[in-house]
């Protein structure tokens, strides 16, 4: 009796510490952005650790890559956009948008581009990733200037480092990137032209399988409470986290001064016009080739109390 009581209460104590800890690290992919910032310093500033949740952050250096690794199942969640969830739901994989993210794109030229406003770009060639939020950025600020996406050539360059080595070398007159490619562009003699700051474009999101949602909720509920720790943490004095940048966050070193924070907000859904706005333009481009609804992409369980 006295054996198996010991066992018992050896097993309660394995139970209790299962409870605590999940045994399967959340994965999340993510690309080496501003967008992903929070959950870097969320990881090596122990806010995960804090939650009693493991986050495995996998970095990928293009979409298509990302959404590769998403399709085979290799990670739970993905700092990803509106577009890919639409793509996503279209195509049958259950992938859910549980938040919005915070980032920025612009549009630099190349060194030696003669004209800043975007006007200029009209009959030019300009890198981006296709059928990406990149592309819908590009197209949304050339619109607001007059331009439409027939009258400029659009050069298919996945890697965002290879772009931004390309518009620097004058390969093509202009690149579409994030941050912090966006502010290294420019630090080494690239144009900024235009950026998403004041545009009010929300269309970066962070993704979640259906099937974590279900088994995990708890899980992606401490995941949100980490995140935004971290990202109030940023947002209270961003320039302690400079060197950060580069020998953590992997940003290039010459932007380390230069580069300006994004104010980070708290954790909520995309509103519904932007949803909208980002279908319309799928349609638009016969990207898709059913109807999706805002319902079909949503998922508010984890922002919910």
């Amino acid at each position: 009796m006295k054996i198996l009581k010991q066992f018992l209460i050896l097993g309660i104590m394995i139970i209790g510490l299962k409870g605590t800890i999940s045994a399967e690290p959340l994965r999340l992919a993510i690309l080496p952005d501003a967008d992903s910032l929070p959950f870097m310093a969320a990881r090596d500033e122990g806010f995960f650790q804090a939650e009693n949740i493991e986050v495995e952050l996998v970095t990928f250096y293009s979409p298509q890559e990302r959404d590769a690794a998403i399709q085979a199942g290799r990670v739970d969640g993905a700092v990803s956009d509106l577009l890919a969830a639409a793509f996503f739901s279209a195509a049958g994989f259950d992938m859910k948008v549980t938040s919005l993210t915070d980032g920025r794109y612009g549009i630099a030229a190349a060194p030696s581009f003669k004209g800043k406003p975007l006007e200029a770009l009209r009959g030019k060639k300009i890198g981006l990733s296709l059928h990406t939020i990149i592309q819908y950025a590009v197209d949304t600020l050339l619109e607001k200037s007059g331009v439409s996406s027939n009258e400029y050539e659009s050069v298919s360059i996945p890697r965002m480092p290879i772009r931004m080595e390309m518009v620097l070398n004058g390969q093509i007159d202009a690149a579409a990137l994030p941050e912090p490619l966006l502010t290294a562009a420019v630090q080494r003699g690239a144009v900024l032209l235009a950026s998403t700051d004041s545009t009010g474009i929300d269309a970066g999101v962070l993704l979640f399988s259906k099937r974590i949602l279900d088994t995990r909720l708890e899980d992606i509920k401490k995941f949100y409470r980490a995140y935004e720790k971290a990202a109030e943490k940023i947002n209270a004095d961003p320039d302690a986290y400079r060197q950060y940048l580069v020998e953590q966050a992997s940003f290039p070193a010459e932007i380390k001064d230069a580069y300006s924070f994004i104010r980070y907000r708290k954790p909520m859904l995309p509103a519904a016009d932007q949803i909208e706005q980002v279908l319309s333009w799928l349609y638009a481009k016969k990207l898709l080739s059913q109807q999706i609804t805002v319902e079909d992409i949503i998922d508010n369980r984890a922002l919910s109390q």
